[in-house]
């Protein structure tokens, strides 16, 4: 296990003068607190001693059903027994990880990935091996090309890493031709897929793209999260897998928590049964779309020359390319030291690509104040040009001092 390298930078970026562009934490604050209020008064109420008790190690049979109605959003079908609910969806991950793999084992990723994934991965001492994305996601010839390299080496591949919808940290989306031809290379090859969709109801123009598991019930393992539709701190996720898989998975999941929150669950089972939940996932939608729009006029309008980015459908980010001859990775103190955050690019690698890009997220800020960070943000790009120009190079920057305060979610 490794501590991240950017963690420490980002000791102050929680500081309320810096506007943090870093974090993915999603906008809680527009869920109406009252509603959940007489929700969990109601279950205290009303189930009080089986909320507060321990429960099953697959999950709530109920909140199971439940769970049938949302992945029913991206075209999902299958029975309450396929679905493990954990203690959101990156505890899926771990379990997915500790049955597949063995240390040495290969996962292919996308070139960027997941940081909470990679953590996973490297966890188990997985070989991590970044295969090419393009603007609909991951590159079908390349992924064909690895799987043939990492073969031709001798190495057992046993995952392929995706997340089609709304990608973290690039903001790309796999188009549904895409997702066949990702499909049916992962069947040919005899590869699981291990579909991440923590974003796939946060679109924001037309239907929720449909999930590749829905074309798929044996070859693809699919998670989803409450996390980012109701609220994050209630930490519910889950697995939809094959029977063989979601046996394990349960007793993986045994192993390692006995059982996820009866609690949690139950309060997310009553949310379910007594709101308007579809309502206000559109609610966030509108939420999200609004930040984006700001993030994206500002970087049209105050971004330099040569500085490109990614323009998301749906979710949480946008994946910026700086011009050339600058370091996201070098310039993150100096950001830092002009009040604004920024998550760099290496930390979504594990071979030190990235360090011309940098992730950044419009989730959590005020539209004003995501104008603001963008201001401070292009101002430190642009110091950085004449740096370069001027010396050749662009050294770091000492972050502000001050106590230090916890760093911010970067999932």
């Amino acid at each position: 296990m490794r501590a991240s390298e950017i963690r420490a930078l980002f000791a102050v970026a929680s500081r309320p003068e810096v506007v943090s562009l870093a974090g993915g934490m999603p906008y809680v604050q527009a869920l109406p607190v009252e509603m959940l209020t007489d929700t969990v008064e109601r279950l205290l109420r009303e189930r009080g001693p089986v909320a507060l008790q321990y429960g099953s190690g697959q999950g709530d049979v109920t909140l199971r059903e439940q769970i049938l109605d949302v992945i029913g959003e991206v075209g999902i079908s299958a029975h309450p027994d396929d679905i493990v609910v954990t203690t959101g969806s990156q505890m899926a991950l771990d379990l997915v990880t500790r049955v597949f793999c063995n240390p040495g084992d290969v996962v292919l990723v996308e070139s960027p990935s997941y940081v909470g994934a990679l953590g996973v991965f490297r966890a188990y001492e997985c070989d991590v091996v970044h295969v090419a994305m393009d603007d609909q996601g991951l590159e079908p010839t390349a992924l064909r090309e690895a799987i043939a390299a990492v073969r031709a080496s001798g190495r057992s591949i046993k995952l392929i890493y995706t997340i089609p919808s709304f990608h973290n940290p690039a903001g790309v989306t796999q188009g549904p031709e895409r997702r066949r031809e990702i499909l049916a290379i992962a069947r040919e090859a005899g590869i699981a897929l291990l579909e991440d969709d923590p974003y796939g109801l946060l679109g924001f123009e037309g239907e929720p793209p449909r999930a590749i598991r829905a074309d798929d019930a044996d070859g693809v393992i699919y998670l989803g999260s409450f996390s980012k539709t109701i609220a994050s701190g209630l930490r519910v996720g889950w697995a939809v897998a094959p029977h063989g898989v979601r046996d394990k998975l349960v007793l993986a999941a045994e192993a390692a928590v006995l059982c996820p929150s009866n609690y949690a669950q139950l309060t997310v089972s009553e949310y379910l049964a007594t709101q308007p939940w579809r309502e206000q996932i559109k609610s966030f939608r509108e939420v999200y779309r609004e930040r984006r729009d700001a993030m994206l006029d500002a970087l049209d309008t105050l971004m330099p020359a040569g500085t490109t980015w990614t323009v998301p459908a749906g979710g949480f980010y946008s994946w910026l390319t700086l011009p050339e001859g600058l370091d996201a990775t070098a310039m993150a103190p100096r950001a830092i030291a002009n009040l604004v955050a920024y998550v760099p690019g290496t930390g979504f690698y594990v071979d030190g690509q990235g360090r011309r890009n940098m992730r950044l997220s419009y989730c959590y800020p005020e539209p004003d104040r995501i104008r603001e960070g963008v201001r401070r943000l292009a101002g430190v790009i642009e110091s950085e040009i004449e740096l370069v120009h001027t010396f050749g190079s662009a050294g770091p920057a000492s972050p502000p001092s001050g106590s230090a305060v916890p760093a911010p979610d970067l999932a």
